[in-house]
């Protein structure tokens, strides 16, 4: 990171910044191109280790991208806004940059995937079993092997 000044070091920071997170943007090593793709995202910690969750369809270009290579680089902000200061204009903004192995859930730990997404998005009582086309949805997860911090907030 060459402005380490703005680096996050604290890991419940990190986390905390990640929860905060609107959506996350995974990126693969596609064919001839990388490929990235924005998720919707849920988030559980089992003591150091993060476990993010996203759903999508049983087929498509995402698919194909996890099922030929299971490593992927992940990426989340927070926007608040551009200012200027005496340099000229800045971005104000929190993110995370992570790495992980990512997999199919099987159908136990589905619900569980489901459930994290709903409380991430302020639906935690949400009852998973009225969501239309179930059935013909997957539910992958992400094993978070290292993550790291940014932010460009001013001090106070």
């Amino acid at each position: 990171m060459n402005r380490t000044e703005r680096e996050v070091s604290d890991y419940k920071r990190i986390v905390d910044i990640l929860k905060r997170c609107n959506t996350i943007r995974i990126a693969f090593r596609g064919n001839e191109y990388p490929y990235v793709v924005p998720v919707s995202f849920g988030v559980n910690q089992i003591g150091d280790t993060l476990f993010l969750y996203f759903h999508g369809a049983k087929s498509g270009l995402k698919i194909n991208e996890i099922k030929r290579y299971a490593k992927v680089c992940f990426e989340g902000d927070i926007f608040y806004k551009v200012e200027e200061w005496a340099h000229g204009i800045t971005t104000r903004y929190e993110s995370v940059i992570g790495f992980g192995d990512i997999e199919l859930v099987g159908e136990d730990e589905k619900i569980t995937g489901l459930k994290s997404i709903c409380t991430h998005y302020d639906r935690p009582d949400y009852p998973i079993g009225r969501c239309r086309g179930l059935e013909m949805t997957d539910v992958y997860k992400i094993t978070v092997k290292s993550i790291t911090g940014k932010t460009n907030l001013p001090i106070h």
